[in-house]
């Protein structure tokens, strides 16, 4: 199969994956479709955007959610990130257990992080669409910037231009400002590179717009906040997707939110959650695994146990001052540099974690904290025993399983399950 073939298949087929899903959604329509199919219709469109970069020659990215999505939206510079399949392997995609394979055939220690190991195998497994230019993610951890470095001299990447955004280990204003230049770093490669343009007047209004979406996540975080919860783990966890993702600052997405937070308050309106007979509110203080599909309605339906948060669903986030350029610069980095997650709790010292369980237990009024452990990070593996601690001072069960968040064969969920079901058990949640 000749290169362009080769790198478009996975599109291609991410294409034929999500027409059928949105296919399905639309003839069995339900109460929940509302805000499922733009979820779905956000997917399909990206996917075909991708396919329609490569086939008509426009400039396209490879970018993370950390380096301000608003740029991309203003630019209408259309991204996609080199570990998303990683992820897209949640929906039954054909090609889970193929990567794994291949992963276990790279000269690289097993025990680094399988997401970025996954990393590169789609690189050199040459399935992924070459960009026109990469913006590369240095933080949180040693790993991310190895990943990177390994793109940048690969034989089919090497003539792609990369930028990296310098993100400094400190959290203080000196910080914010070397990080906002970073980010005007960013936009001027940008503009090289692929021949686009900020107006910035345009990017007022894309941050405006972003402002909305993330006033609405904080009110429906809120939200989350009653018992019942109104809504399982599903919908919060693609409140992340719009808000730093491809609907970034596009009013398709502050709709999806006016739609979720109206159907919230309607549900706590008439006491009708989405996932009846709740028990066990739930912190699962990580990234979500790609298997959470999988446990998620089994801790529902078995359980009555419902995530009610996790470091996706938390919104800590600082709304950007538009008033002046320096503000929407400082306010770009501060709510990339300080407040995405993962990034957030990693990119400094252990108060961070315990500063998040200690707020999200009292406010969400949560039952028991599950820190999966994710063999990938061990920035945070010394972290366990004074994040157990601080439950403790809590008065919550706090249960560190390790897991593989990528990889169901390291800790089967069944095995999951069964530590789950001794927890459950012997702190009386059950």
């Amino acid at each position: 199969m000749a290169g362009t073939e080769r790198q478009l298949e996975r599109t291609i087929e991410d294409v034929q994956r999500f027409e059928a899903i949105l296919n399905l959604l639309e003839q069995n329509p339900d109460e929940m479709s509302h805000l499922h199919i733009p979820l779905v219709e956000d997917r399909l469109r990206h996917a075909r955007k991708t396919l329609e970069c490569v086939e008509q020659g426009k400039p396209f990215l490879a970018t993370w959610y950390s380096n301000a999505p608003e740029i991309c939206t203003a630019m209408d510079l259309h991204w996609y990130t080199q570990v998303a399949g990683a992820f897209v392997a949640a929906i039954e995609s054909p090609h889970a257990m193929e990567d794994l394979e291949g992963v276990d055939q790279l000269s690289v220690p097993a025990d680094c992080c399988t997401l970025l190991r996954m990393g590169l195998y789609y690189v050199d497994a040459g399935i992924l669409p070459i960009p026109t230019a990469v913006i590369a993610m240095v933080e949180p951890c040693d790993g991310v910037a190895s990943l990177h470095e390994v793109i940048r001299t690969h034989k089919d990447w090497r003539e792609v231009p990369m930028f990296a955004p310098d993100p400094p280990y400190s959290r203080g204003e000196k910080s914010i400002d070397y990080f906002a230049n970073e980010l005007r770093e960013m936009v001027v490669f940008l503009e090289e590179h692929t021949g686009r343009k900020l107006d910035m007047e345009r990017l007022v209004e894309v941050v405006e717009e972003s402002n909305r979406q993330y006033e609405l996540w904080l009110e429906y975080s809120e939200l989350r906040r009653s018992t019942p919860c109104p809504h399982g783990v599903t919908l919060a966890t693609g409140a992340f997707g719009v808000a730093q993702n491809n609907l970034c600052g596009d009013p398709r997405g502050t709709a999806w939110f006016r739609d979720l937070v109206a159907d919230a308050e309607r549900r706590v309106r008439e006491n009708r959650p989405e996932v009846a007979h709740q028990k066990i509110r739930l912190l699962w203080y990580d990234i979500h695994p790609v298997w959470f599909a999988e446990l998620t309605p089994w801790l529902e339906e078995e359980w009555g146990a419902n995530v009610i948060q996790s470091m996706l669903m938390n919104c800590p986030y600082t709304l950007v001052d538009t008033s002046s350029e320096d503000a929407i610069w400082k306010g770009l980095a501060k709510r990339n540099l300080l407040d995405t997650p993962m990034i957030r709790q990693a990119q400094g010292t252990v108060e961070n974690f315990i500063y998040d369980i200690e707020r999200i237990v009292k406010d969400f009024s949560i039952d028991c904290v599950v820190w999966p452990g994710h063999m990938g990070h061990k920035d945070s593996a010394a972290s366990v025993s004074l994040m157990r601690d601080a439950c403790r001072d809590l008065g919550v069960p706090f249960l560190h399983l390790g897991v593989d968040q990528f990889d169901r064969r390291y800790t089967p969920v069944d095995e999951i399950k069964n530590r789950i079901i001794q927890f459950f058990g012997a702190m009386g949640l059950g």
